[in-house]
């Protein structure tokens, strides 16, 4: 049997933008039929947050989405990049933090920003193609995801457009990834995840981001 595609989403203390990114490409795989060959998960580059929820104001985004959502945070560990093929940096900061946690240059490659696949300017989510990928100091900030942790709820949902934008072409990447057998016509949505959410309450501040 073939091992599954691996996929972890970072950003910072993963409770905003990488469990966002992780229920929204899940529920694209789910809609592919490929949700059987890849796995995603996310973690944060630091550890504040280790065993939270998500923040209120993603749980409630992804909801008024239609996306499921279940989520514990965790931090991002070196040695998980041994079992991993793509690692999903959120913004610039943590693809450079990212690769330089990289035990050897083959995982390095591994680490692309998210918005990269919406624009085109990722060369694909494989390490070691032909082309491999660009490097961090040639990737701008304007590829950020910006973190709507200190913002209005607003931030969130200005982040939600960007990631459901951006897994639109990481899909497409992924799938010219897998083996030509493995991949299946993909399925239409039987509803459309775009919304009109409701404010909710704005939740207590915590003391790190």
């Amino acid at each position: 049997m073939t091992a599954p595609f691996r996929i972890c989403f970072v950003c910072t203390g993963n409770i905003c933008r990488s469990p966002m990114a992780e229920s929204v490409f899940r529920a694209r795989l789910t809609e592919a039929g490929l949700d059987g060959l890849v796995e995603v998960d996310s973690a944060g580059t630091g550890g504040w947050h280790e065993g939270d929820g998500a923040d209120p104001r993603t749980v409630a985004v992804l909801r008024a989405g239609g996306y499921e959502h279940a989520h514990t945070a965790r931090q991002f560990q070196a040695s998980w990049f041994d079992r991993l093929d793509l690692v999903i940096a959120l913004d610039s900061g943590h693809l450079r933090e990212l690769r330089r946690l990289a035990p050897t240059a083959q995982d390095a490659a591994k680490v692309q920003l998210l918005r990269a696949y919406g624009t085109g300017a990722a060369t694909g989510p494989m390490a070691g193609g032909a082309s491999g990928p660009a490097p961090a100091s040639d990737l701008s900030d304007d590829l950020d995801v910006p973190d709507p942790y200190y913002g209005g709820f607003e931030g969130f949902e200005e982040c939600l457009e960007m990631v459901e934008t951006a897994s639109e072409g990481l899909l497409a990447a992924v799938r010219a990834t897998l083996p030509a057998r493995t991949v299946v016509t993909a399925r239409v949505p039987d509803h459309d995840h775009r919304r009109a959410a409701q404010e909710p309450q704005q939740p207590q501040e915590k003391e790190s981001a």
